[in-house]
């Protein structure tokens, strides 16, 4: 089939939850990160792994920006649905302003899902690796901050986002 655009069909994956969505990527990856590993080395296999899903979820985070019709963090807090589907995350909101988005995940089922398929070790880099570069690319003057995470450990993430008020977000339309 030809495609008369050069775009590449919108990514409409999130409409599964992306709990789901990360255990069908982590299926197919987990083995792929492996076998490369045997293959080319630990070490150079994970960071090629961290930098392409940095560069993946940059490139999500500018698409989710234009999806929401602005970058902002109450565009961006609205956002969260996706991550919380299905009960994927059990959130406490700390504070929610125009330019303070912070809350804790108390219950990740991120965390038991990647333990459950015995590949805890991917866990972040598979996920929690995304959660700062795809607000880099939602919107880079967001600053992201989380100092633990129930992956690493920790009984709850605390995920902190800021946006100082001489930054004005975008409204973002479709020319």
């Amino acid at each position: 089939m030809n495609n008369s655009s050069d775009d590449p069909k919108p990514d409409t994956l999130n409409d599964i939850g992306v709990l789901k969505r990360r255990e069908v990527e982590a299926r197919i990856v987990a083995p792929l990160i492996e076998r490369f590993a045997e293959e080319f080395g630990q070490e150079r296999v994970m960071d090629l792994a961290r930098e392409i899903v940095i560069g993946v979820a940059q490139d999500q985070g500018a698409v989710l920006a234009e999806a929401m019709g602005g970058n902002g963090l109450a565009e961006f807090a609205n956002t969260l649905t996706n991550w919380t589907k299905g009960d994927a995350l059990e959130i406490e909101m700390r504070e929610q302003t125009e330019t303070t988005y912070a809350f804790d995940v108390v219950r990740c089922r991120y965390a038991d899902m990647y333990r459950e398929l015995g590949i805890q070790e991917l866990g972040a880099l598979l996920s929690c690796n995304r959660d700062g570069t795809l607000v880099q690319g939602f919107n880079p003057d967001i600053k992201f901050e989380r100092t633990q995470t129930i992956m690493g450990g920790a009984d709850h993430c605390d995920f902190r986002y800021s946006l100082s008020s001489s930054e004005t977000p975008v409204e973002i339309s479709d020319q």
